[in-house]
């Protein structure tokens, strides 16, 4: 794929790139991540929830990542809640009974503490799995107490609580993989709360992966969006590795209004992370 500002008339020029270290620069601990980022030119980086066994980590480990962050010079502007192990077909867990779902409230204030203090304003909070012994009513009205108390508390930092769409064939028992039912979700969230922080993260790979029409889901659903994530089609790789036209889809996000970071969340392939950002020239790469 040719360097996007070589693409006469799209809109992607006009978006700010965020980098996610939860997928990219992984051949690096944690905590040189941030500054790898900032020497391939990024100035704003997401992640999933780090500590995927602790939904609650020490201090130490939340302050030495805190340090991380602020010595590279990168913002943190998007982070999830705990969600168990990513990536992986068991992924989420606010929506799972038991230990899972405790951990996950256990986690809202210590997430939201951390993004208060990084500057974050987007957290998200992804659904969990169709589980064993609780039926489908029970596990989503589960879904929405959990999702109401993290609106809430996102909402007393000034941030937005994002809801997002899997894809059926890597995340099957996931009941969140379309665009419609994401959206439908972040409503029974606002509904409840009146607060209106709850926003659709439009993650454009988990949607083609499902098969979906992105022009009408761009067209659609852009002004429910908080934010947005990409990486190519299949293959969850950088633009050009797939099948999808992101010169056409940028251009489309722009035309219908977005005006948010997009987050790159693809996997490198076998190249060093700080290689795959050739189709993404230097300047726009800051946030």
């Amino acid at each position: 794929m040719a360097p996007l500002s070589e693409f006469a008339g799209t809109g992607g020029t006009d978006h700010r790139y965020t980098v996610n270290l939860s997928i990219l620069f992984t051949e690096l601990p944690l905590l040189e991540r941030p500054a790898a980022a900032a020497a391939a030119g990024f100035t704003a980086v997401e992640l999933w929830w780090p500590w995927v066994d602790a939904p609650v980590p020490e201090k130490s480990e939340l302050d030495a990542l805190r340090r991380a962050l602020s010595d590279a010079g990168t913002r943190l502007t998007g982070l999830n809640f705990y969600a168990g192990q990513l990536p992986g077909p068991d992924r989420g867990a606010l929506s799972v009974p038991g230990e899972e779902s405790l951990r996950f409230r256990r986690n809202i204030d210590v997430a939201v503490g951390f993004a208060q203090s990084t500057g974050c304003t987007a957290l998200n909070a992804l659904y969990g799995n169709r589980v064993p012994g609780a039926t489908p009513q029970e596990q989503d009205e589960l879904a929405l107490e959990n999702l109401v108390s993290a609106a809430r508390a996102a909402d007393s930092i000034g941030a937005v609580l994002l809801i997002e769409a899997l894809n059926a064939i890597e995340s099957p028992k996931c009941p969140i993989v379309s665009a419609p039912k994401a959206v439908e979700v972040a409503d029974r969230v606002n509904e409840a709360t009146g607060l209106g922080n709850a926003k659709f993260l439009m993650d454009l790979y988990h949607l083609a992966m499902n098969g979906e029409d992105l022009h009408r889901v761009i067209d659609e659903h852009t002004g429910r969006t908080g934010h947005v994530q990409i990486a190519d089609s299949p293959g969850r790789g950088a633009p050009g590795t797939g099948e999808l036209d992101f010169p056409d889809l940028l251009e489309r996000l722009a035309k219908s209004g977005y005006e948010g970071r997009i987050g790159l969340e693809y996997k490198p392939g076998d190249l060093p992370s700080a290689e795959s950002f050739e189709w993404l020239p230097r300047p726009l790469r800051r946030a």
